[in-house]
């Protein structure tokens, strides 16, 4: 029960940096803006947030910076993409690679070199009166306050996204930015507002993985976890407790790898290593042999320009 209560932990642990940058960039495509670019915001993210972090001496500063290079960097592909109304797929892929590059510069001094963490990650003691609890609070209460953010922005995105005048605005931004704009709604700074929301998202998760689920910084350590958030939003159909169970379902796929190599089971590492990778391919081909109910449920403006005033 112990090794039970031990991989529900890692799970949650696992699927939060999903869950953090798969809930921005739903809210980006839910406003109609298409950002390939999660990865290098994430790889950035994480290279600030562990300079930061590690001159500082504090995980909080060190993701409040992530959190700011995330909506810096975002701010860069708005200009591009929605302030001058360029291909929204390349613009995503530029700063992809842009970001690859930009945080193997700025993480060069830090290479090896691991995160202190006073008062957080390691030294969290967990919920007061329930981390105690037998296999629940190892399981569920001893996790890191960002675990528990997450799944708190999760619900905070559904219930702004279907119970908020400025939720239903975004959705209709998505649909339809022309009819949006024919009613005197300013479609280019709502997109601009929930590009920076996702900026932010990515952002936090790149510093998680940085500052608290390692904490190291090692050159490309986000490790196509932007491009899987981004599967996560169509494998969800846009919808955000949808998000939460598919960060979930592939952060327990990283970690069953760990836990199988640990009670010995004879499977070559390299096999193991693939495996959410290999489910992110499989999920995603089940559901498109429906492309009917992905088109039904995506933002109809999705990926497209808004070149209206």
């Amino acid at each position: 029960m112990e090794a039970f209560a031990a991989l529900i932990a890692a799970t949650l642990n696992a699927g939060t940096p999903l869950l953090l940058a798969a809930t921005g960039l739903l809210l980006n495509e839910r406003a109609g803006v298409l950002n390939l670019g999660a990865e290098g915001m994430m790889l950035i993210a994480a290279a600030v947030g562990f300079a930061a972090g590690y001159h500082s001496g504090s995980v909080t500063v060190a993701l409040v910076a992530g959190a700011t290079a995330g909506i810096a960097v975002s701010l860069v592909f708005s200009v591009l993409a929605i302030g001058l109304a360029t291909n929204q797929y390349a613009t995503g892929l530029a700063l992809t690679l842009f970001g690859a590059g930009l945080s193997a510069f700025i993480g060069l001094p830090y290479v090896g070199k691991t995160l202190l963490q006073p008062g957080s990650g390691s030294a969290w003691a967990g919920i007061p009166g329930l981390a105690d609890v037998p296999f629940l609070g190892p399981a569920f209460f001893s996790l890191h306050p960002v675990v528990y953010l997450a799944l708190l922005l999760t619900a905070a995105v559904a219930w702004f996204l279907t119970r908020t005048r400025a939720g239903l605005v975004i959705q209709a931004v998505g649909e339809s930015p022309e009819a949006a704009h024919s009613v005197g709604l300013p479609v280019r700074w709502i997109r601009f507002a929930a590009v920076s929301f996702g900026g932010a998202c990515c952002g936090l998760a790149g510093a998680y993985l940085s500052c608290v689920y390692t904490p190291l910084w090692v050159d490309g350590m986000v490790a196509g976890r932007g491009w899987i958030a981004l599967a996560l939003t169509t494998f969800a159909t846009w919808r955000p407790w949808r998000v939460a169970l598919g960060a979930y379902l592939f952060g327990s796929v990283t970690m069953i790898q760990f836990y199988l190599q640990a009670e010995g089971v004879q499977i070559a590492s390299q096999l193991l290593s693939m495996l959410p990778y290999l489910a992110t391919v499989v999920v995603l081909a089940v559901i498109s042999r429906n492309p009917v109910f992905i088109r039904l449920n995506m933002p109809a403006s999705l990926g497209k320009p808004f070149r209206g005033g």
